[in-house]
């Protein structure tokens, strides 16, 4: 009795130190509405994340393959702090969390082609932006929050959000729009990159033009790795009707 006693209080410790995420079973659609809530996607290579985060409001969203919707979305943030949530897919790592075959960590010293497809649909109402994260981290490691930069791509926004930090350069030309460069500097470094002209989607987006640019800023070096792409959408207040219709990261050969 006592052995058994003994065996069920080690299970009990082990059950605890078990991260608090749930894992929703891939299907044909998933609702996710739990704040750390996430399901794979397209057999592993993708998850999508409800990730609300800096607020208590409510969000549910629904995921079929390399899509989903926003449900519904209740957050009321101020529009010059913090987003409340950013319902997304990525690639890679998030947070010790990681895909499988993704090709990454990658150093940016010898970064492979990234590039990336995206179409969404964007209602008119709302305060939100449209963006990709890419996160960096010096070493390759998966199981620690990264402490090299996070480099954001923000398509479009609305309702009056900007990026953390100041602005520090206008007018800069990658893959084929024009984009205002925004820097912060946080536990490490924020990087904003944000197009002039909104969009609701991109083909073939040069993950890695955005990553030189960056480091020739002196933002990001290049002994450091990237671990992650992610890509969906900054809450501050509403949500609802904001889609990804479809959703792709290629990560390429090596450089020559």
């Amino acid at each position: 009795m006592r052995a058994r006693l003994k065996s069920c209080a080690v299970l009990a410790a082990a059950l605890l130190a078990i991260p608090l995420y749930y894992v929703a079973p891939a299907s044909a659609a998933t609702q996710l509405c739990g704040a750390t809530d996430t399901t794979p996607v397209s057999g592993g290579a993708y998850i999508a994340q409800n990730n609300i985060w800096g607020a208590d409001t409510p969000q549910c969203i629904t995921v079929g393959g390399t899509s989903f919707t926003v449900d519904s979305a209740g957050h009321n943030n101020a529009t010059n702090g913090a987003p409340a949530a950013y319902p997304s897919f990525f690639k890679g790592c998030h947070w010790g969390q990681c895909t499988s075959g993704s090709g990454l960590p990658v150093q940016v010293g010898g970064m492979p082609a990234v590039t990336s497809d995206w179409s969404t649909t964007q209602p008119s109402s709302g305060a939100y932006n449209v963006s990709y994260d890419l996160w960096y981290d010096s070493h390759p490691s998966t199981a620690t929050d990264p402490d090299g930069a996070e480099v954001m791509i923000w398509l479009n926004h609305r309702g009056g959000v900007q990026p953390a930090g100041s602005r520090v350069a206008t007018g800069v030309q990658i893959s084929g729009a024009t984009w205002d460069v925004w820097y912060s500097r946080m536990n490490w470094n924020y990087i904003a990159f944000v197009r002039t002209s909104g969009t609701t989607s991109v083909n073939d987006l040069d993950l890695r033009a955005f990553t030189a640019d960056a480091v020739s800023r002196g933002y990001i070096d290049n002994a450091w790795y990237l671990i992650g792409v992610e890509a969906g959408f900054e809450l501050w207040q509403g949500g609802a009707g904001l889609a990804t219709n479809s959703f792709g990261v290629d990560v390429g050969g090596p450089t020559t």
